[in-house]
């Protein structure tokens, strides 16, 4: 059985990890969780963080075929349409993006958005497999961060996005529109299922305190022995007593508001304007006392 290639890129100002996966005897390679460089400040965007992974690809000889998110990110843009430009790569997603087009749509008022899911070019249901060359995947949903997560499993290695993080930070939250601890908590315990040798690839890390390095690879054993949040022995209503406890205090993402508008749309932008300028919009509430 052909064993994958993974090159990640990090990226540190959101914090993010993608990946580069490939069957090297084909020359096949997919794309996961691509990050768009974006200034919120200024709203100016580029790929630099695309760029380094196709030159990556193209140095090593690789031909990339797809982009898969693994879910729509709230805390940076991806990069999956100057991908697919540049490369002819289809975009996938979990078939519940739907549900989170149809929660989202009325918050921004985003009246061009179809919420069928038709942005993306594949939508995956849970249990489906395809192929990237020779190397099999295996669509694992694992919903509670939000409803469309999935986790990517090739041979014996999962992409399990934000569902978990390094063990010495925990797992991911679960406040947002349509989350939730409970199936957080269970959708992580189907990962935990796996063999404990299975590397798992996270999404995100942020450096847990007393940690002077990123890291962003662990496996099933050494989450079940040691994640601070659901290591053996973490009930069900444990768990989701800390994480909705957590939550209430963590401040919302810095890229929230461009993130998700972006993200629903496979990274599209909204049309141009007459000026030939996109714009995003920030839902303003005046409490009043």
């Amino acid at each position: 059985m052909t064993t994958p290639q993974i090159e990640a890129f990090f990226d540190e100002p959101t914090n993010t990890v993608s990946y580069l996966v490939a069957d090297p005897i084909q020359g096949v390679a997919a794309v996961i969780d691509p990050v768009l460089d974006f200034d919120l400040a200024s709203g100016d965007a580029d790929n630099r963080s695309a760029e380094r992974i196709l030159a990556h690809a193209e140095e090593q000889g690789w031909r990339i075929e797809m982009v898969l998110e693994t879910h729509a990110h709230a805390d940076h843009l991806s990069a999956a349409p100057f991908i697919k430009a540049k490369t002819g790569a289809w975009i996938g997603i979990g078939a519940h993006i739907r549900d989170v087009q149809r929660i989202f749509r009325p918050v921004f008022a985003m009246t061009d958005l179809k919420t069928d899911g038709s942005d993306f070019d594949r939508l995956f249901e849970d249990g489906e497999r395809f192929a990237i060359g020779n190397l099999s995947v295996e669509v694992m949903h694992v919903p509670g961060h939000t409803p469309a997560d999935l986790a990517y499993r090739i041979g014996d290695a999962v992409f399990v996005g934000d569902t978990l993080f390094m063990p010495d930070y925990g797992t991911a939250r679960a406040d947002f529109p349509g989350g939730d601890a409970r199936t957080l908590y269970r959708s992580i315990h189907r990962l935990l299922t796996l063999p404990d040798e299975t590397r798992l690839f996270m999404c995100h890390d942020y450096k847990a305190p007393g940690r002077d390095d990123y890291r962003w690879q662990s496996t099933v054993g050494e989450q079940r022995r040691a994640s601070v949040h659901v290591h053996e022995g973490v009930s069900e209503e444990d768990f989701v007593a800390m994480r909705e406890a957590r939550d209430a205090g963590l401040a919302v993402p810095k890229l929230l508001l461009p993130s998700i508008q972006v993200n629903v749309r496979a990274g599209r932008f909204p049309a141009a304007e007459a000026n030939g300028v996109s714009y995003l919009r920030i839902p303003v509430k005046l409490r009043t006392a």
